[in-house]
């Protein structure tokens, strides 16, 4: 149950990333510097929630 709830966690903090993305990628003046560390820990998350999805099954 507790991996679960951590993938869940991750999940919603991966859409927060998600919508940070987005939200800087509509700006004028997008800066890549933030793009680049905002897609880095975007995918770190999805890496650890299919870890986490494998040791759950």
């Amino acid at each position: 149950m507790a991996i679960e709830a951590r993938i869940r966690e991750l999940g919603v903090r991966h859409q927060t990333l998600e919508r940070a993305i987005e939200d800087e990628m509509s700006r004028p003046a997008a800066d890549a510097t933030r793009l680049t560390e905002l897609k880095r820990r975007k995918l770190r998350l999805k890496e650890e929630m299919e870890s986490l999805k494998t040791r759950a099954h």
